[in-house]
């Protein structure tokens, strides 16, 4: 059946079933696996399931010849660390790829040592190598305020972003940028830099995660590797999060990686201590209190990740 709608060449435009199309191209997985993937969120989630139906409906509009340009479609992913700006990166490449708007949907992440050279001539060729790796996907750079170091004239930086910003227009059809990083840096580096902020059409903010779903993480990641906290264990840990948070350098779910790693260390010895024993299955899987209790953590509040 065609509608009577006609597109920019006067011609009618078909019509399309929109629950078909969608099914069709797969992103609805692809939201299924970031829901699994990520714990909270909620504010993330609705935006980038936002943005995948904009484009959904864009490519439509394509199809029907409606549409006269490619959407910008570049982004600002600013939070603290561990917060899956990452993962969220890759998934939202995943998105772009099954719905057309570009070739490949890889990602390539850089940080400003990836992009500026240290002398005159170096920062131009690294630059667009890293550009050429990344056409047809996505460039994700990591504290991207890095780039821009106005306090230091002999900095090449500048012209890493310039050869950026060139790119992000003239190639906009085959390359997404997205940039990352601390939520006032990015304000003040958008600010120094006006063309960057004109040419980002998507900003996402990612918030910090709650104790309660700190706890959630770590205990889907135990699960994953068949270990479990005891109920006393699931107790200490909440104090420890509850203590680690205060602290320095805490950078949400990467942070509770590392402790789970440091508390898997720590059951290991304690395991291995008395080997004159049989253990069970269940010994194996099991964390203790007293393998999170051992973190210096509990005594010494300043102590940084790391030393626990």
């Amino acid at each position: 059946m065609l509608s009577t709608v006609e597109n920019t060449e006067g011609k009618p435009v078909a019509d399309i079933d929109l629950r078909k199309e969608f099914s069709e191209v797969g992103i609805g997985e692809v939201l299924e696996q970031l829901d699994r993937e990520l714990i909270g969120l909620a504010p993330v989630k609705t935006r980038i399931r936002e943005i995948a139906a904009l484009l959904l409906i864009e490519r439509i509009r394509q199809r029907m010849g409606l549409s006269a340009e490619t959407p910008t479609l570049h982004m600002s992913f600013t939070g603290n660390p561990g917060t899956g700006k990452t993962t969220v990166a890759l998934r939202m490449a995943n998105i772009l790829h099954k719905l057309g708007f570009v070739r490949r949907g890889h990602v390539v992440s850089v940080t400003r040592d990836e992009l500026v050279g240290q002398y005159i001539g170096h920062t131009a060729p690294k630059t667009k190598e890293i550009l050429k790796k990344a056409m047809g996907g996505v460039l994700f750079i990591d504290e991207a305020y890095y780039l821009y170091r106005p306090d230091n004239e002999r900095d090449y930086g500048q012209e890493a972003i310039e050869i950026l910003l060139q790119v992000m227009e003239s190639q906009r059809d085959d390359l997404v940028v997205i940039l990352a990083g601390y939520g006032d840096r990015m304000d003040k580096f958008f600010a120094s830099n006006p063309g960057f902020r004109s040419r980002v059409a998507h900003h996402i903010d990612f918030p910090d995660y709650g104790d309660s779903e700190l706890m959630w993480i770590a205990e889907l990641m135990l699960k994953e590797q068949n270990y479990h906290f005891t109920a006393e264990a699931r107790d200490a840990f909440a104090r420890y999060i509850e203590i680690r948070k205060t602290q320095p350098l805490f950078s949400n779910a990467r942070s509770i990686r590392n402790a789970l790693d440091r508390i898997r260390l720590r059951q290991a010895n304690r395991l291995v201590a008395d080997l004159d024993r049989t253990v069970t299955a269940d010994d194996i899987q099991a964390i203790d209190a007293s393998d999170i209790l051992a973190s210096r953590v509990f005594d010494k509040p300043s102590t940084p990740e790391g030393k626990s």
